[in-house]
């Protein structure tokens, strides 16, 4: 095994676990991470919430609107293993044009680098070590077209660095989104991650080496109760494919093996549980304007991230927010596996008031 491989070998890794998605489907899997504490509160992903959080202009940029003018928005996750990511957003309008700008970024750390025989790279005593960082731009416009109906765009460079390993490419969002007039109702689409790769990571004989971008698409509903301070979410991810199951590139669909060496069928998922897959529900509690409590269902990760016998909350995932003074702070949490817990914080506030 040559140190190449165990370069590519971590750099897989990081993928899969981005991911938690059907395995081998897209480079930059970062950009499917939830990008505020309230977005990782609602599982993971809402394209239909309509308010004045500027951060769920990373989801859609068709939610922009004239409260979203001046606010800033700061996210910070301490992720898995300690993996830190976050991003940071400012909104800004010009009559009925609507712009944000931002970036969101995740840094692995630093790690020890070691040749296949588990020594220092040159043979000395002097340790090395190598570092693995992602980064998007993000640049949205967004104009209302009239009755309810808003649409935007937002336009993403991408950076990624692993250790000698760089990669760099594009991508293109395109949302829609409509908010009833008795503002109860909303709803958005949004056409994820449509890109390219301008440079691979590695190049071979063939020549440069070209992954996909993770296509997505996706459709949200909410829906807020009149007589009481409820809304319900639903948001639909994965349009565009139907088969949602994680698939190992290393073992056929159709078996596996267990600790005796021996194959035994691998368990396929079936209609009802499959077309659950694509779907996130939300309840937010919202006793006032400035409060929020939420908790999600997100089912594709319950099914992946379960373990028989252990007994846990995969799949769901909390949150609240509470305006102080003239800050909005947030928080979150999701359980992947019991003991495995992913934290967000928020920040965020309004310029507008400010002004003396």
């Amino acid at each position: 095994m040559t140190r190449n491989t165990v370069i590519t070998a971590i750099v897989f890794s990081f993928v899969c676990l981005m991911a938690n998605a059907q395995a081998g489907r897209g480079v930059y899997a970062f950009l499917d991470l939830p990008t505020s504490s309230r977005t990782a509160a609602l599982g993971g992903s809402n394209v239909s919430i309509f308010d004045h959080d500027v951060n769920f202009v990373f989801q859609n940029p068709a939610l922009l609107s004239e409260q979203t003018d001046k606010v800033i928005g700061l996210n910070y996750s301490n992720y898995l293993a300690d993996i830190n990511y976050g991003s940071a957003v400012y909104g800004m309008n010009f009559g009925k044009n609507y712009l944000a700008f931002g970036a969101q970024y995740m840094n692995y750390g630093k790690f020890l680098e070691k040749t296949e025989t588990n020594t220092n790279p040159g043979g000395g005593d002097d340790e090395t070590f190598f570092s693995a960082q992602d980064l998007a731009l993000y640049a949205s416009y967004a104009r209302p077209l009239g009755k309810g109906f808003t649409a935007g765009a937002t336009f993403k460079p991408i950076f990624s660095h692993f250790e000698t390993y760089t990669s760099f490419g594009f991508a293109f969002d395109l949302g829609a989104s409509y908010l009833s007039p008795n503002k109860l109702f909303s709803a958005g689409l949004v056409f994820r991650n449509i890109g390219t790769q301008l440079k691979g990571y590695y190049s071979d004989e063939e020549g440069q080496h070209y992954e996909p971008l993770d296509f997505d698409i996706q459709l949200g509903l909410s829906q807020k109760l009149k007589h009481a301070p409820i809304r319900f979410t639903l948001t639909l991810h994965d349009l565009n494919r139907w088969n949602l199951q994680y698939q190992s590139t290393n073992q056929p669909v159709s078996s596996l093996t267990n600790g005796d060496g021996e194959e035994q069928s691998r368990k396929q998922p079936g209609f009802f549980d499959m077309a659950f897959r694509h779907a996130i529900i939300g309840v937010d509690f919202l006793p006032g304007e400035n409060v929020y409590v939420t908790v999600a269902y997100n089912h594709r990760r319950h099914q992946e991230l379960s373990i028989d016998g252990v007994r846990s909350l995969a799949g769901f995932s909390f949150g609240a927010g509470i305006k102080v003074y003239k800050f909005h702070v947030g928080f979150s949490m999701t359980q992947f596996q019991t003991g495995l817990n992913a934290y967000m914080f928020t920040l965020s506030t309004s310029l507008n008031e400010f002004r003396l």
